[in-house]
């Protein structure tokens, strides 16, 4: 892609990051807990698709962290701006199924399983992803 497809892609990517994690935010101040941390790690997920985007790579999978981790084979640059985040992309990588599945948790289902504190630390941590990648994309 060209200079200019690639930042257009990423900015869609990251305007989806936003809305993902402005879903986050209502979803918590309405007690969807579960629902608030999968889209708090779905926002940051989004966020770093949109740093590969940029870099005119192809992002794959679902891991936040394999995602940072994958910059350093992508752009060493971009990978030294971003590899402080593993401990927040970590973090959120624990929400994305568990959240969303009844089978994913014993006996329990997402809404019985997750807390406010959850919900409020998924987005703490993917707010921390977002200022980052918003620098990049500057």
């Amino acid at each position: 892609m060209s200079v200019e497809k690639n930042r257009r892609e990423a900015e869609r990517w990251f305007k989806t990051a936003q809305g993902d994690f402005e879903s986050a935010v209502i979803l918590l101040k309405n007690n969807r807990y579960a629902h608030s941390c999968f889209h708090a790690q779905q926002s940051g997920e989004k966020a770093m698709k949109a740093v590969w985007y940029l870099l005119d790579a192809d992002p794959w999978g679902h891991s936040i962290t394999k995602l940072i981790q994958g910059l350093e084979q992508v752009d060493i640059k971009t990978y030294k701006k971003i590899k402080g985040l593993e401990k927040n992309a970590v973090l959120l990588d624990r929400f994305y199924i568990t959240t969303r599945y009844p089978n994913g948790l014993p006996e329990l289902t997402p809404e019985e399983a997750y807390l406010e504190e959850d919900a409020k630390n998924c987005i703490e941590n993917a707010k921390k992803i977002i200022k980052v990648v918003s620098s990049i994309l500057i």
